[in-house]
């Protein structure tokens, strides 16, 4: 990866280059998916070493997708975890104030 003029950034990916610029104060974040992307582009074609091209990137496009939807459903859970802990809280602190009154 490098930076070209204008910030555009130039990421490599399967051979070609690609440039992108992104919003401002956004550059890191570009700069890391790429790397995402390569790491699980490296990763896929270790599971399949025939893979090439627009397969191999597909593939690791629905591996990345998938881990981000099961982050989701992880992340929804953990909320509605702490909400209850937050409602079972406050009914317990209203319960305090009403008895003192």
């Amino acid at each position: 990866m490098r930076q070209g003029p204008d910030a555009i950034k130039v990421v490599s990916i399967l051979g070609e280059d690609y440039s992108i610029k992104a919003p401002a104060g956004e550059e890191q974040t570009l700069l890391d998916a790429a790397l995402m992307l390569k790491a699980a582009l490296a990763e896929t074609k270790r599971k399949y070493p025939t893979l090439i091209g627009d397969k191999l990137l597909v593939l690791a496009a629905m591996n990345l997708c998938s881990q981000q939807l099961e982050m989701q459903k992880q992340h929804k859970l953990e909320l509605d975890r702490y909400q209850e802990q937050v409602s079972a809280t406050v009914e317990v602190i209203s319960k305090a104030i009403g008895s003192e009154a």
